[in-house]
């Protein structure tokens, strides 16, 4: 049956124009009851679950189906880990559609109570249709609501009517089910004491007001991971010289949370701050301490250069919250029988959550997740509950699981419906996915990656023409063949976006049936392959390029270290050997040919764990040593990215999916400039070319790892690469590579960017057809966001994984003393690499309950003299690594110097000699 509502509207030219809502109205619906014989045969409809006996309510201990109101369902979704759990609940009721349950809206009625109005039609109708099943057993739907007038109403009408929590509390046999329930408002469980300490915030009417009038500005609220006290603005616009406003003090935050988009009303310039230098983690006693707050805020401020000055501000409202749950540690209240706790998250960037529960105890030294559902004017913490226990602290599954969730990297196992799209096994290429395809098994393929690689993207070749030029080809897995647009399989790998590689686990973005094995280019099996083959001169000039879909079969998978040893081995001279020869020769002249351009070659210490092979920890902890043949691949995998990059633009210059680098601000290399001044050399940054030069020459013969120490403090004045739509930008320009334009196609396996660029090729050479979404700009950017946030999150995580792991590692090696160098100089400490184990810390000079040293820090130098010594960037030092297990939330690798020797400051320097005795007096070492 058909409904519908004609209606004239005004356009803002003045025009009118007639607008038409129809409602479709369904009878043959069933209403879900697995014993319903009036509904049978009806339209099939996801069958109504009953409760299980152990989730009994002495509120109603007859059989009933629960029908929660939207206000409910949304506001416990939002908290909930697992939406699914309500989600489900409300696909198997009735559809409001159907013919039985539709009502119009009222003269009067707003859109609200039209939809109580609806819910409780919808309860009467169910009550009435399940008498007809079942009279004896009182089967009844009952409607949980949190809306006082609704309840009452429904009351009124003879419709049984909770509301959440006290249904929830009703369940006797789970008692921990009200841990769970979000709290109701932000001005709900306020603190006893009534003090306001935040500023209200505005109504978002004058907060758009403002914002359109110029009044406040609208950005993200990134809070810091070194300073709880501090963050900054990332303004929404184009206004360059306000990109970023920074935050001061717990008044001036007001609030809000990392992530959340927040209305900023900028200070006075009189009033505007630099960035502090002091590192501040929320480490204080439970209590709501607001004024060791404001105190630390004071330590900010201090007497800079007006050049240090940035624009600083206050928020004065919240646009949009970003919240989402939050894994992290209960922190037990000192007083007996309370039920209220502070929850420290693992993410230093979130404050600290109020909860409410009757678990602490069992919930001590376990990783949990918490929501928040508010945060009162009157409270230092936000309000928030309890949502799920994940395990022990320190127990690597649960660790793992944590950095996964924190980092918001999925990793549910495949699903049914996505799996279903795979190739059936046993598999084999067919005369169907040989069209549009060149046979090239005959070249001599060969792959070479790091060891134990199941996921192998790329093989290369080089072979001799007949005319004295050289063929050289790079191969890269044909993902897109398997994966179709728009299927199960295409929508999980673009939510994925990338593979995620953890120290001892892998988080694929495609299957494994694809990832390792038909889509890994393996030795000595046929593999379908996207080729882009080039004819080039012994000088490296590139005289044709072409592109292919092909059939390869590699001739053998090699590690780096094995391809090194094939070159550098005299006794071999197979066609192997002699191609991968060939292409080191060819590398090396293209990487020449890059530098002269400008590219950067920075560095970025990379560590490799050796596991014991049946506990899998962590026994040994090395830099990653990198040969000519990492090179030699990278500088044709760069090619290949360059090439097609340029094919894919012509072909579609407003849709071309590319890669960009932005050139840092000059701001973000002041570090730098300073760093290598204190060491009398100098650094230019006007471009890339004269940073590299200067890099180049910034060379000390009594201190060789200098030039190394520079090169990994400009990596972090880079910029972070991002995906772009070519139609939605005018900078293609990659700044590290100094390359004019730039994508992703060497790595489909792993890189949902890398699949789309294969298809808008395979478009271009008429390989493939296309299809309406390829050629959407609007949403090729869409997917970009995706794929740059996942590619970043996966960046974090990896990092997480490798730091943790360090922690165990450092867990069985006891005390260690180490040769370190300084990175940078803070005002209360200094951050050091230790070149042995690429492991970066924090060396601090102020501790709780000892005397605090004298402490001069300068800024312009920079340095931090102590006590009558002075630090500098670059110098070496001498530390002690341990690791903290005093907060189990927030276990850290401790350093603490040992030379220099300060009176006062150091700790012995014989402390490599001391026994670490773990639990039960047994001391550990470390297994050679």
């Amino acid at each position: 049956m058909l409904k519908s509502k004609t209606f004239l509207k005004k356009t803002r030219a003045g025009g009118v124009v007639k607008i038409v809502r129809e409602h479709y109205l369904r009878d043959d619906i069933g209403c879900g009851a697995p014993a319903c014989a009036a509904c049978d045969g009806a339209h099939a409809a996801p069958a109504l679950e009953s409760q299980p006996g152990d989730q009994a309510s002495s509120l109603c201990p007859w059989p009933h189906y629960l029908l929660p109101d939207t206000n409910v369902l949304l506001h416990q979704i939002i908290s909930a880990w697992k939406p699914g759990t309500w989600a489900s609940v409300a696909s198997r009721l009735r559809p409001p559609g159907s013919l039985e349950t539709y009502i119009e809206q009222e003269q009067g009625e707003n859109a609200n109570d039209r939809n109580d109005r609806a819910i409780r039609v919808a309860a009467k109708w169910y009550n009435e249709h399940l008498k007809k099943i079942s009279a004896e057993n009182q089967l009844q739907v009952i409607l949980i609501t949190n809306d006082k007038k609704n309840k009452e109403k429904a009351v009124e009408e003879g419709i049984p009517a909770f509301t959440c929590e006290e249904y929830v509390k009703s369940l006797t046999a789970n008692p921990e089910l009200i841990d769970r329930l979000a709290c109701l408002s932000e001005e709900t469980n306020e603190i006893e004491s009534g003090k306001i300490i935040f500023s209200e915030h505005l109504p978002l009417s004058k907060l758009q007001q403002g914002i359109k009038s110029g009044s406040y500005l609208q950005g993200t609220f990134r809070a810091s991971r070194e300073n709880y006290l501090e963050a900054t603005v990332w303004i929404h616009g184009d206004k360059e010289d306000e990109k970023e406003i920074l935050i001061q003090g717990l008044k001036h935050l007001n609030r809000a949370i990392h992530e959340d988009i927040v209305a900023v009303e900028l200070l006075p310039r009189s009033q505007w701050v630099a960035p502090s230098s002091v590192v501040l983690h929320d480490e204080g006693p439970a209590e709501d301490d607001v004024e060791r707050d404001e105190e630390r805020a004071l330590m900010l401020k201090t007497a800079v250069s007006e050049k240090m000055l940035r624009a600083t501000g206050r928020v004065v409202g919240i646009i949009k919250r970003n919240w989402r749950p939050y894994c992290g540690m209960l922190s037990k209240s000192d007083i007996k029988e309370s039920r209220r706790h502070l929850f420290t998250p693992a993410d230093k960037r979130i404050p600290r959550i109020r909860i409410e529960t009757r678990q602490a105890s069992a919930l001590e030294g376990r990783r949990i997740i918490v929501a928040i559902d508010g945060w009162p004017r009157n409270s230092r913490y936000p309000n928030g509950h309890f949502v799920k226990n994940l395990g022990d602290v320190g127990e690597k599954e649960t660790e793992t699981e944590v950095l996964l969730l924190e980092h918001d990297v999925p990793h549910q196992p495949f699903s049914q419906a996505v799996l279903s799209f795979l190739p059936k096994m046993p598999w084999s290429i067919t005369e169907k996915d040989m069209k549009n395809r060149e046979d090239l098994r005959h070249l001599c393929v060969c792959s070479v990656d790091p060891p134990g690689c199941t996921d192998i993207d790329d093989a290369l070749h080089c072979r001799k023409l007949s005319n004295g030029n050289l063929e050289v080809g790079v191969h890269i897995a044909d993902v897109s063949h398997f994966i179709r647009p728009g299927n199960a399989l295409d929508q999980e790998s673009a939510r994925r976006g990338t593979t995620v590689y953890l120290c001892e686990k892998r988080i694929d973005m495609v299957p494994e049936l694809l990832s390792s094995n038909l889509c890994s280019l393996r030795s000595n099996v046929d593999r379908l392959a996207f080729s882009c083959i080039w004819e080039m001169n012994h000088n490296a000039e590139i005289l044709k390029t072409r592109f292919t879909k092909s059939v390869i079969n590699s001739k053998a998978s090699l590690t780096y270290a094995e391809a090194q040893m094939r070159i550098d081995s005299a006794a071999m001279n197979d066609d192997i050997t002699t191609s991968l020869r060939g292409l080191n020769k060819l590398a090396k002249i293209l990487k020449k040919g890059r530098i002269e351009k400008g590219a950067l070659t920075l560095s970025s210490p990379e560590v490799r764990f050796h596991m014991d092979s049946e506990t899998h920890d962590p026994i040994d902890l090395q830099t990653k040593e990198l040969r000519e043949t990492n090179s030699m691949v990278e500088e044709f995998m760069l090619l290949a990215n360059i090439s097609v990059a340029k094919k894919i633009h012509e072909e579609f210059s407003e849709h071309a999916l590319l890669r960009k680098h932005p050139a840092p601000p000059p701001s973000n290399y002041e570090i730098l400039v300073k760093a290598a001044k204190s060491k009398n050399l100098e650094i230019k940054t006007d471009t890339a070319k004269s940073l590299a030069d200067s890099l180049d020459r910034a060379e000390s013969p009594e201190f060789p790892y200098l030039n190394t120490l520079l090169r990994i403090l400009a990596t972090r004045c880079m910029m972070q690469a991002v995906y772009f739509c070519s139609g939605m930008d005018n900078d293609f320009h990659h700044y590290g590579l100094a390359s004019p334009i730039y994508t992703h196609f060497t790595s489909p396996i792993r890189r949902y960017a890398d699949i789309i660029v294969h298809r808008l090729l395979a478009v271009a050479i008429g390989a493939d057809c296309t299809y309406p979404e390829l050629t959407d700009k609007h949403k090729l950017s869409d997917i970009c966001k995706n794929l740059n946030f996942r590619h970043k999150m996966a960046q974090y995580a990896q990092r997480a994984s490798v730091a943790f792991h360090t922690q165990l590692f450092f867990k069985s090696k006891g005390i260690v003393s180490e040769e370190a160098y300084i990175l940078f100089v803070r005002k209360n400490a200094i951050v050091v690499l230790i070149p042995k184990y690429g492991l970066e810390g924090t060396v601090f000079f102020e501790e709780k309950d000892k005397p605090k040293p004298r402490l001069t820090y300068d800024d312009e130098i920079p340095s931090l003299r102590i006590e009558g010594t002075v630090f500098h960037v670059f110098d070496k030092v001498k530390v002690k690594i341990t690791l903290d297990s005093s907060n189990l939330q927030h276990q850290k690798i401790r350093m603490a110097l040992v030379e220099p020797q300060i009176p006062g400051i150091n700790i012995p320097p014989d402390v490599s000699d001391m026994d670490f005795s773990g639990p039960g007096g047994k001391k550990r070492k470390l297994e050679k």
